[in-house]
């Protein structure tokens, strides 16, 4: 890689932005408003048509870009409530809490139709100067005599654009990082897939089922629900539509060659989520790759003329507590745009001019929550967690509220005791999962 100044070549803009979702938008919104000249390529009709996910978004870092962001944001609720759900075959046990601040400025989640915020999004950078150009694939990345990106070659009639800085936002397949040599790892056990359908419900009834009022909404995040595929389920309230689905590791599903839209419902049949389900219309089914290594997959970030941000990088954190990659997206956005700008003053976009991006994702939640993370995704989706456990301590809780007169109550102590040694639990597999799961999270 080159680290001298670069030479002037010719260019159509400073900046290209490939691909129209959060990453991208809050990346061409920066270098825009610095007075950069930018294009923002989107290859679906418009930003977030294109797009699926789980549907809960953590926009606090929006605090930076959008004052009061709150006020105007396609929002669909507010999650004021959050869950964790072990469930086996017959049980569920819940862990459940609620916040009022939660619904308040400056908010913690929200629900939202991608479509919607990502439009949103695009528009704030359109309106800083941003050039959107919808329906329009980068097909390859354009390079000069030393290798160094200059821009992209695209499907319009008119191909190729050139710029200062390509900054890749083309999602979890990223053939531009690939093309580009940054990717190392694209093991199918590095990805899982999640598959979602939303149902419409009228806004009371979703409002009587979960407990909530107003614009205050739920997201139970659920471990036991993918059939004997490791991954886990979730369910989350829009205004008058529910969002229930599943995440599943590709190498076991494929092992178990079950159907997705199968595990969704039979999922949909437990009895502890068929109530909140029912009479539910079918309005949407999607499915969409997610990259779930953290550190394992990520790619390097910085090429010359070139950044990689959002799922791209695979910034997105499964770590069954947190579930998040929206606000990483976003936030990598921001701070490839704020490198990109630094670089272009400068006049040096190569890799060395292009390291203070890889400084803001190390000085920031972007990488410090993954390296403090780096090993929750390989416990949260380990056969363990995934099979033997949710029955265990489902067992435990049931024995425990279970009223055996005239026989005495076992204490705790005993069932725990007696379900610790249920097949395939052994005491130096619990020990060791134990000090994995502090070592992760604590």
């Amino acid at each position: 890689m080159s680290t001298d100044v670069d030479v002037e070549v010719d260019v159509d803009v400073d900046v290209i932005v490939v691909g129209g979702g959060p990453a991208g938008s809050c990346a061409a919104l920066v270098a825009a408003r610095a007075g950069l000249s930018v294009v923002l390529l989107e290859r679906g009709p418009f930003p977030g048509s294109k797009n699926m996910y789980g549907g809960v978004v953590y926009p606090r870092i929006l605090d930076e870009l959008i004052p009061n962001w709150w006020e105007e944001a396609p929002i669909q609720r507010w999650v004021t409530r959050r869950s964790t759900m072990l469930l086996t075959d017959t049980q569920a046990l819940t862990v459940d809490i609620r916040c009022e601040a939660w619904g308040k400025p400056p908010y913690n989640g929200a629900t939202a139709f991608r479509p919607d915020f990502d439009n949103w999004l695009a528009g704030h950078a359109q309106a800083a100067g941003a050039q959107l150009i919808t329906s329009t694939t980068a097909t390859g990345l354009l390079r000069d005599a030393t290798g160094k990106v200059v821009g992209v070659r695209t499907d319009r009639p008119d191909g190729d654009l050139r710029a200062h800085v390509v900054i890749a936002c083309d999602g979890v397949n990223s053939f531009l990082s690939k093309e580009a040599g940054l990717y190392e790892h694209s093991d199918a056990k590095h990805f899982t897939l999640g598959v979602k359908e939303t149902l419409a419900l009228p806004k009371d009834v979703i409002d009587e089922r979960f407990g909530v009022r107003g614009r205050d909404g739920v997201d139970i995040e659920i471990i036991g629900a993918t059939g004997g595929v490791n991954g886990g389920g979730f369910l989350y309230t829009n205004l008058d539509t529910i969002a229930v689905g599943v995440v599943l590791k590709i190498n076991k599903l494929g092992a178990q060659q079950q159907r997705p839209e199968q595990i969704i419902a039979n999922l949909k049949k437990h009895p502890a989520i068929a109530p909140l389900v029912q009479d539910g219309e079918l309005k949407e089914y999607s499915a969409h790759l997610i990259p779930e290594a953290g550190l394992k997959m990520m790619p390097k970030m910085t090429t010359d003329g070139m950044l990689v941000a959002g799922d791209a990088a695979a910034l997105c954190l499964a770590a069954g507590i947190w579930l998040e990659g929206v606000n990483f997206a976003m936030a990598s956005g921001m701070y490839a745009g704020e490198a990109a700008v630094e670089a272009v003053r400068a006049g040096d976009t190569s890799a060395a001019g292009l390291v203070g991006y890889q400084r803001r994702l190390s000085d920031t939640f972007v990488l410090r929550d993954h390296r403090k993370l780096r090993r929750a995704p390989e416990l949260v989706l380990s056969d363990r967690v995934q099979h033997l456990y949710p029955g265990m301590v489902a067992n435990v809780a049931e024995r425990m509220f279970r009223v055996d007169n005239p026989a005495p109550k076992p204490g705790v102590r005993r069932i725990f005791n007696q379900e610790r040694t249920r097949p395939g639990l052994r005491r130096r597999d619990l020990l060791r999962d134990g000090w994995a799961g502090f070592r992760s999270f604590g």
